[in-house]
């Protein structure tokens, strides 16, 4: 008798590559055969995203791609647009299944459950129900792994709705996180990334503090690096800094939320600092790790940003220099306090202030990277192989390139960086 297929379409955050990697493992272990997405399937999970509009609409379209590729396959769909948006995506064709956040872990057994299509089954899609922790991490893709060590919100800025699909703040507690980081290790992966929805807010249903977490993390043999996927910059300490800065293993590499250089928008995101304390976030970091690459997010045209708003974003942001900006046209979401706000800007004029920042950002790391030609540093190649080359980062996350070596795939190489081409990556000479 043929093995089940399964395949998974993963969309949005690392928090949802984690988890899918996760739910693909139980599958095996059951005795499913996972293939790639594009391939035919006997069953076909959507893992799925709703930051924006957009990433509804792509949702949205994959299903019913995938009903179209494999009329005969059981889809079922779970994530944050599932969360939110449950009876939606069951009036979609195809759909048999829509699980919710809280009860993403119990996909498995539901799929188990079904005898054929008909119908979707809605769920645990019900807000009050966030209360679970799904432990996840991804692991056999790609050389690094995504430790989810964090989900939920409690911050409710004014502009997102992840607080309604993903629930209030809460974590594993610092042991369970040292098991999976070692079970990580045991699969031969040399680096994680610490992800969750608000990383840096660790700690709210077990009594602990971040910084438990890295110094645990720190001490799990076999694991070479560790990067923090994103932190806000209230919850940056000055432990948290002092400690990377210190730590062999820990890179010097931080992905730090902005959303607006204006003070006025700021305030009415609902964020909780000002530039200023955010530049002293920046500057502390610099302190100490002064070549760390930060990456910025940022939002442009929320609702009542005027051109002098923008400016001061611009320039905010000009004169902090980061080594690379996420920029984000911003999107309305339903059910959201920035929904009721006055002075909603035309898409073009959004398109227009990325377009700038995008050029920023261009320049930006363009700088960030050409500093390193003539150096050396360590680089963790991958396995992807493009034109005969292989490609790899430092740990301050400027991306470098060399003839493909297998040998060399998941180690730690000691290079020398030299030129650097028009998409920013650097030639490696490999040293050791």
């Amino acid at each position: 008798m043929q093995q089940r297929r399964v395949s998974f379409h993963t969309l949005g955050c690392k928090l949802n590559f984690s988890e899918s990697s996760t739910l693909a493992r139980e599958f095996e272990q059951g005795g499913f055969v996972r293939v790639a997405p594009e391939a035919e399937a006997d069953i076909c999970v959507v893992n799925t995203c709703s930051v924006t509009e957009h990433a509804d609409k792509k949702c949205r379209n994959l299903i019913r791609k995938l009903h179209r590729r494999n009329p005969g396959a059981i889809i079922a769909v779970t994530g944050c647009y599932a969360q939110l948006k449950p009876e939606d995506i069951a009036a979609i064709d195809g759909v048999d299944i829509v699980l919710g956040n809280n009860d993403k872990g119990d996909l498995y057994k539901r799929v188990l459950e079904l005898t054929g299509k008909g119908r979707a089954r809605v769920y645990s899609c019900d807000t009050d129900s966030l209360t679970r922790f799904f432990a996840a991490f991804s692991s056999g893709d790609r050389t690094r792994a995504f430790l989810k060590v964090q989900d939920g919100c409690d911050y409710c800025c004014a502009y997102c709705t992840i607080h309604y699909a993903r629930g209030a703040s809460r974590n594993l507690p610092v042991a369970d996180a040292v098991a999976e980081a070692r079970q990580i290790a045991a699969a031969g992966q040399k680096e994680i990334v610490i992800t969750g929805v608000n990383t840096g807010d660790f700690g709210r249903t077990t009594g602990e503090k971040f910084i438990d977490l890295l110094r645990a993390l720190d001490a799990v043999e076999g694991i070479e690096r560790y990067r923090i996927s994103s932190i806000e910059p209230n919850l940056l300490t000055d432990d948290i800094v002092e400690f990377c800065a210190a730590s062999p293993k820990f890179q010097h590499h931080f992905h730090i939320p902005l959303q607006s250089g204006s003070d006025r928008i700021l305030g009415l995101m609902r964020r909780r600092y000002t530039t200023a304390r955010f530049a002293g976030r920046i500057e502390a970091v610099r302190r100490l790790m002064p070549d760390a690459f930060i990456g910025i997010d940022v939002i442009v045209g929320f609702p009542g940003e005027t051109e002098a708003d923008f400016g001061e974003t611009y320039a905010f942001l000009e004169r902090t220099a980061p080594a690379f900006l996420h920029i984000f046209p911003f999107s309305e979401r339903p059910g959201t306090p920035a929904v009721a706000l006055p002075g909603k800007l035309q898409p073009a004029v959004a398109a227009r202030r990325g377009a700038e920042l995008e050029a920023l950002c261009e320049r930006l790391h363009g700088t960030f990277c050409a500093k390193a030609v003539g150096t050396e540093d360590r680089v963790l190649f991958e396995s992807t192989r493009r034109g005969g080359m292989m490609f790899g980062f430092t740990g301050n996350y400027r991306r470098v390139k060399a003839p493909y070596d297998r040998a060399r795939v998941n180690t730690v190489c000691r290079v020398r960086l030299g030129a650097m081409d028009e998409s920013h990556d650097l030639a490696g000479e490999i040293l050791d």
